[in-house]
């Protein structure tokens, strides 16, 4: 990337970011992984059975 002079301050925050798709694309990947730790849910593995409709049901809402 090239250096760039500014003369005042507000000339420097008009300046558009640079950025490559490359630096765009780790940017992404870090906020996604960011979101999972956060947004981690446990849930079990497995197939379940359940009684009847209503509690499959409930099961899905509950989590």
């Amino acid at each position: 990337m090239p250096v760039e002079k500014f003369r005042s301050i507000e000339e420097m925050n008009a300046a558009p970011v640079r950025t490559t798709a490359d630096a765009a694309f780790w940017r992404f990947r870090r906020h996604s992984a960011r979101y999972r730790r956060i947004a981690r849910t446990e849930r079990p593995r497995g197939v379940f059975r359940f009684r009847s409709l209503e509690e499959a049901q409930a099961a899905r809402r509950n989590g």
